[in-house]
């Protein structure tokens, strides 16, 4: 570190041989990435699937958004929210008991906290889509697979959320309490959550946010949603139906980000 005239600490600049180390070193990784990547060229048929592709999309099927008949693209839309809404509900609720017994304040063992921690990582591992897979084996394909995957894998990320939406909480009130006698669950009704209330809501609206793309793709391995008759179409080669189903895709998750960020913004 290097002090300036005015008194402001700055660090030093890197010395001219580690700078070129850290050069080499990001340009042998770049190489040895692009290395692993095969390179077999374009296909002929290449330039007439693009174009019949963007013909497609830029060209949606507009009489695919409402069929009285069967299902549409506001049905998906609706499934996929639904989804979106049911796993993120379930998540927020399950992970409340992790997110106490992963804040290091909340225990006087820092291996109970440890331990609650290192459960929310395992969690957070099992990607959706593979929580999905096998709750279709469980369940079979339909949203309830998708509603339990999201709900599952959503508690790694907001029990870790909220716990550290606990960890930064004030001491003081709870201190106060227990002053004045009051017992353990008076101290986290009346002191903690108060605190605690809007982080969780924000996190859990951030999450919900999450929950709706992946919701999307969990419908191309049959877990409901509007994933189901995007693959279809996909399958097909209808460009015409991807594209309405891509254009409502885009609308509703443009819709619920703004909602959300408004929302957001008067909780915290």
């Amino acid at each position: 570190m290097m002090k300036t005239e005015a008194g402001v600490v700055r660090p030093k600049p890197l010395k001219s041989p580690f700078r070129l180390v850290i050069i080499v070193a990001l340009a042998f990784v770049y190489i040895w990435a692009l290395s692993g990547v095969p390179m077999d060229g374009l296909k002929e048929t290449a330039g007439q699937v693009t174009k019949a592709i963007a013909a497609g999309i830029f060209s949606p099927d507009w009489n695919y958004v409402y069929l009285p008949e069967g299902e549409d693209l506001l049905r998906g839309l609706l499934d996929t929210l639904a989804i979106s809404v049911l796993g993120t509900v379930i998540s927020a609720v399950l992970c409340i008991p992790f997110a106490f017994w992963a804040s290091r304040n909340m225990s006087r063992f820092r291996w109970l906290s440890g331990s609650g921690r290192m459960m929310l990582s395992v969690i957070r591992t099992f990607p959706e889509i593979i929580m999905a897979l096998m709750f279709i084996k469980a369940v079979g394909p339909t949203s309830f697979a998708g509603v339990l995957a999201l709900g599952l894998h959503s508690i790694g990320m907001l029990g870790k959320l909220y716990a550290d939406e606990v960890e930064n909480i004030d001491p003081g009130p709870s201190e106060a309490l227990l002053a004045c006698g009051a017992t353990r669950l008076q101290q986290m009704w009346f002191a903690v959550l108060p605190q605690v209330m809007p982080g969780f809501l924000s996190n859990t609206l951030y999450r919900f946010e999450i929950n709706v793309r992946s919701a999307t793709i969990l419908g191309v391995i049959g877990a409901g949603g509007i994933g189901t008759p995007l693959i279809f179409a996909l399958s097909a080669r209808n460009w015409p139906r991807v594209g309405i189903i891509l254009l409502g895709i885009v609308v509703m998750i443009t819709l619920i980000d703004l909602l959300s960020g408004y929302i957001r913004k008067k909780l915290v």
